[in-house]
């Protein structure tokens, strides 16, 4: 399309403050995974060994990508979608594919927040009863057992309502914009979440047997550090949790000034999110240690030590247990929820920076026209009695397939295709009180990758090879290969269409001293993104 029947862009939105980005990045990377799923991967991969590859994957893999995709965001100013196409036209797809990838996720997010809303409730008079694992599956969720998982329109209004509540809440955020909306949240919910969450791990670290459980999570079996699958692990763990190379650290880094200091805030922003994952350790297996206490069993005999089942099966049966239980869950079950809506509205940014971009729309009819969609594509797909089912292929292949495939194919693009990391590592140093050296371009485009690619294979090779769970065939090619299928093919149509706003006039700044200049004879960009001259 001509770039003369484009309508020149609205003044860009901006962060307030550093803080309010870095608050907001924060609460983008500290999730339900965080709470869930760290205290298990660590505890079955070495327990305390594991920190050290853990600790390694957070300096090379979280931190690296996480200033690539400040870099990009930064320097080309725009939402995932406008950036590839601004670093090259014919990589529009890839941006619109980590969008996908969002609305995917967003759509069930939100009905596990939903979730943690209700539970709060539950926790104040113990609604589960003598049976919290029946009360999860049959009493909450009327889940279909997974060998009989199908489509359903049998809606289960227990679930429903808060939903609406969820995305009626989440939706108004987003309509209020980048500095009214989402740095107000964070300023308010990420203090509130970690006040929350540290009241939980001090009542936890007081409970009877909590020395116990803190020695299974971090006496280390160093046998573990030559296993390549804890090695894996680990990156995996930090690869997801800091919600890095699917578009929302872009898209969020697209909002900075121009004078902005990238590299120290990396650092903050990844080890915030690690140090606040040990956090949940600390809490999560000092429960567990009171839990086996109680039932006079060792802690690698319970079942349920990572995500949905720890968090709605295990946590309530330690609530009913304790003294003072209706006050832990609600401190457990309300940190949950600010943790994932935090973590939810970075989500749905990228999605709607993209719509409102592409078509023009402002960020209130944006913000409502993606939020009526995934709201509904919530209800009727993860608010069934077939919602777990589907939440768990969905999820299992957006993050094992999706995300990892997405990363693999935008670094390769950026670093052999159009060459640009070069370009790259030297606008963070422009925009770093300290310069980044040269290894962070060797991990980023070289080494890192490699640890990708062996992720993804293998979790290719596992899906061909035994399938997904105990699923019906059918159900995993349609929802898990289907969904990824369906984005791939929305990619390519959404970026078939025409822009309504002047994408092809941002021009990024021009870079000096550099043996690859591609843009040396262009011009400067503003900060709201239209070319200026260069003085």
């Amino acid at each position: 399309m001509s770039t003369a029947t484009q309508n020149a862009p609205a003044p860009r939105e901006q962060w307030q403050s550093q803080m309010g980005f870095i608050l907001a990045a924060v609460g983008s990377a500290i999730g339900l995974g965080n709470i869930w799923r760290f205290p298990g991967v660590a505890y079955t991969n070495g327990g305390g060994a594991f920190l050290i590859p853990y600790l390694v994957a957070l300096l090379t893999a979280g931190v690296v990508y996480l200033l690539f995709d400040w870099a990009l965001g930064h320097r080309y100013r725009g939402s995932a979608p406008a950036i590839f196409r601004r670093v090259h036209p014919k990589f529009e797809p890839l941006g619109w594919f980590q969008v996908g990838l969002c609305f995917l996720i967003i759509t069930y997010y939100a009905v596990i927040v939903a979730w943690s809303v209700r539970y709060v409730g539950y926790s104040v008079n113990r609604a589960w009863g003598d049976d919290p694992a029946a009360f999860f599956t049959q009493d909450f969720l009327r889940l279909l057992p997974s060998s009989e998982a199908h489509l359903t329109a049998e809606v289960v209004p227990a679930i429903t309502w808060p939903l609406v509540v969820v995305w009626l809440f989440v939706s108004l955020i987003m309509a209020l914009g980048v500095a009214g909306g989402l740095e107000r949240l964070n300023k308010i919910f990420l203090p509130l979440l970690i006040v929350m969450f540290a009241g939980m791990v001090l009542r936890a670290i007081t409970l009877p047997g909590a020395v116990t459980g803190l020695n299974s999570f971090f006496t280390p079996d160093w046998a573990a550090l030559a296993d390549p699958h804890v090695w894996i692990q680990a990156y995996a763990q930090i690869f997801f949790s800091l919600s890095v190379m699917f578009g929302i650290m872009i898209t969020y880094s697209s909002y900075l000034p121009r004078k902005a200091n990238l590299g120290p805030t990396g650092l903050v922003v990844a080890f915030s999110n690690s140090s606040f994952e040990i956090l949940a350790g600390i809490g999560v297996f000092s429960t567990l240690g009171f839990m086996a206490s109680k039932q006079g069993i060792a802690i690698s005999e319970l079942e349920g030590i990572t995500g949905p089942i720890l968090s709605f099966v295990t946590f309530p049966q330690v609530i009913s247990m304790m003294p003072g239980g209706p006050l832990f869950g609600v401190l457990f079950f309300g940190s949950l929820a600010l943790a994932g809506v935090t973590s939810l509205v970075s989500l749905i940014q990228v999605v709607t920076a993209g719509v409102q971009e592409k078509f023009g729309m402002s960020v209130r009819r944006s913000s409502l026209f993606v939020g009526i969609i995934a709201a509904l594509t919530s209800t009727f797909l993860y608010s069934t009695t077939n919602g777990l089912n589907m939440l768990d292929v969905v999820d299992n292949y957006v993050n094992n397939v999706g995300i990892v495939g997405s990363a693999i194919v935008t670094v390769f693009l950026i670093t052999f295709v159009v060459r640009r990391l070069p370009e790259l590592h030297h606008h963070i140093n422009e925009h770093s009180a300290r310069p980044v050296g040269a290894w962070w371009r060797i991990f980023a485009g070289y080494i890192t990758p490699i640890m990708l690619t062996v992720m993804l294979v293998f979790a290719l090779v596992d899906l061909v090879q035994n399938g997904y769970g105990d699923y019906p065939q059918w159900f995993t090619l349609a929802f898990g290969w289907g969904g990824l299928a369906f984005i791939l093919a929305a990619s390519l149509l959404l970026s078939a269409l025409p822009w309504r706003t002047a994408v092809d006039h941002f021009l990024p700044a021009r870079l000096e001293g550099m043996e690859h200049r591609p843009y040396a004879h262009h011009q400067d960009a503003d900060d709201n993104g239209l070319a200026e001259e260069t003085r």
